[in-house]
């Protein structure tokens, strides 16, 4: 998911001592007693992400699908998806009509692994220390509009909002709430290195070389109290350097499921020609990608040339010729799959067209070719991708674009910097709400660090969040999405679909990722227990 991470395939990027790992198993899949799950969603260590896998700094992907196997929040997404239901919490619920005062009771008995009980006044620390530190790479802007939290007794908290936020319970299920102990995390800064200690389904371990975290070993945590049902006693969740390592680890039967992210070739070849006992299964997926501007760079300061992009892309290209249809073209920010969506970039430009596109700049008196650079992290996304774009728009003759790569630490960084004019990135929702396919992008303290205002949007974002029924915000919605295509600070491309690859004999695999591309090992079992 900034979100989280934010960024698909998902990576972190952090930077701390070397950690040596203690524990764990270093079988492969068939021996031990771990299930043995595959990923290619690194855990790196660098000097500008120095916390990992703390809450107060985490917010991507990769990370986050540590941390929920590990950390407590009061409220989950269910089993087979929904809205959210009690986990820490044994009940929760707005307590007043506007949705602005939100109370929560904590279930009897809740334990740390370490036999610390769980109260109140940890969850209130917990997101104090979240808001508190407000670490420009992390969650705390989904908290923000917490004005005060008010503890009664051990196990009841109330959370009393600035501004009405229907969307508020989805935001308690993110691990950006997940609850932490005073004993093992600073109030006041983060906590370095790769290990976390939380009430949630599993204890964990992590094995390090070098920088980067080789794999993690979690096992079923005895003094979990909750929603979730574990199904296994332990993972093994091991890390690789690409999707090639990773499905090749998957065929010679050293792990048994390979999941995020294999690449569209791969998962076109499983498809055309099926491996015997591996077993391909296709999952919804919510997850986008798109181009962010930084709307006062000179490149692209005039909306216009934004718009000619717009109107020149081809996403059906994109997504056949260099995604073999494992995605589907995108014409907003919010995917077709999620309640309010609607193709507003479709109906303001209809499909690829460079008069469209030559006569936007014209009448902007835009001296052409726009001579732009497109940059892209070349060790998390497909270069193809990005070939294919500058292709398209320099084919126009209005376009003179050089394409650029960079290790994702760095440019993650140059980008929140506004260094880049335009770059390309991957979103995965916090949660399903359109909400969270807008807001991070368009508020003032959005994921981008983006300069982009729009005055408009920022009154209806509110707005929308008095809705309960999510539905009866669709025009608002709508009307967002219609800003979002007049001005494109960013450029959505496609939508993802998700794709696991078990060796026969697992269970639970079509439970594995939710439609947020959240891991929930829990769901695995084998077919012999």
């Amino acid at each position: 998911m900034n979100r989280k991470t934010l960024v698909l395939p998902a990576v972190v990027g952090l930077l701390a001592p070397v950690l040596v790992a203690c524990g764990g198993t270093e079988s492969g899949a068939g021996g031990g007693d771990a299930i043995v799950v595959g990923t290619t969603d690194q855990l790196i260590a660098d000097k500008d992400s120095p916390a990992p896998l703390d809450p107060a700094f985490a917010y991507d992907t990769g990370s986050w699908n540590v941390l929920r196997q590990t950390l407590q929040t009061l409220m989950h997404a269910p089993r087979g998806g929904g809205e959210p239901v009690p986990d820490a919490a044994s009940s929760c619920g707005f307590t007043d009509n506007a949705s602005q005062s939100y109370r929560c009771e904590l279930r009897p008995g809740l334990k740390f692994s370490d036999g610390t009980p769980v109260t109140a006044e940890d969850v209130k620390f917990s997101i104090e220390r979240l808001l508190g530190i407000n670490d420009s790479n992390g969650a705390a802007a989904l908290l923000s509009n917490i004005d005060t939290i008010e503890i009664k007794g051990e196990r009841e908290i109330v959370f009393h909002l600035s501004t009405p936020d229907a969307t508020f319970p989805h935001k308690l299920s993110t691990p950006a709430a997940a609850i932490v102990s005073k004993k093992k995390y600073d109030g006041k800064k983060l906590r370095t290195g790769f290990q976390v200690d939380g009430s949630g389904p599993y204890t964990m371990k992590a094995t390090t070389e070098k920088n980067a975290v080789t794999k993690v070993v979690f096992s079923k945590n005895g003094s979990y109290e909750g929603d979730v049902e574990t199904r296994n006693n332990k993972v093994e969740l091991r890390i690789f350097a690409s999707s090639d390592a990773m499905t090749k680890a998957l065929e010679k039967g050293d792990i048994d499921i390979a999941t995020r992210e294999m690449s569209s070739v791969q998962i076109k070849k499983m498809l055309d020609n099926p491996v015997k006992d591996i077993e391909l299964t296709e999952l919804p997926g919510l997850s986008i990608q798109y181009l962010a501007f930084n709307t006062e760079h000179p490149a692209v300061k005039d909306k216009a040339v934004r718009q000619a992009m717009a109107a020149l892309i081809d996403r059906g290209k994109l997504s056949t010729e260099v995604y073999s249809s494992t995605a589907e073209p995108l014409y907003s920010l919010i995917p077709s799959s999620v309640t309010g969506h609607q193709n507003a970039f479709y109906n303001k430009y209809g499909d690829p067209s460079p008069e469209k596109a030559r006569d936007i700049l014209r009448e902007a008196n835009i001296t052409t070719p726009v001579k732009l650079d497109l940059h892209y992290a070349g060790d998390r996304y497909s270069s193809g991708e990005f070939d294919e774009i500058r292709d398209q728009l320099n084919s126009s003759n209005l376009f003179s674009v050089t394409v650029k790569d960079a290790e994702w630490s760095k440019f993650r960084a140059a980008g929140q910097r506004g260094e880049y004019a335009v770059y390309g990135l991957g979103w995965v929702p916090d949660f399903p709400d359109p909400d969270n396919y807008i807001a991070p992008f368009l508020e003032e303290d959005n994921f981008l660090n983006s300069p982009y205002v729009s005055t408009e949007a920022r009154k209806l974002i509110p707005q929308s969040r008095r809705q309960a029924d999510r539905t009866a915000a669709a025009d608002t919605f709508a009307r967002l999405q219609e800003i979002i295509a007049e001005d494109v600070p960013v450029l959505p491309l496609w939508q993802g679909k998700q794709y696991v690859a078990a060796q026969k004999g697992i269970t639970g695999v079509e439970r594995l990722l939710n439609g947020s591309s959240d891991l929930q090992l829990w769901e695995l079992g084998t077919s012999g227990d």
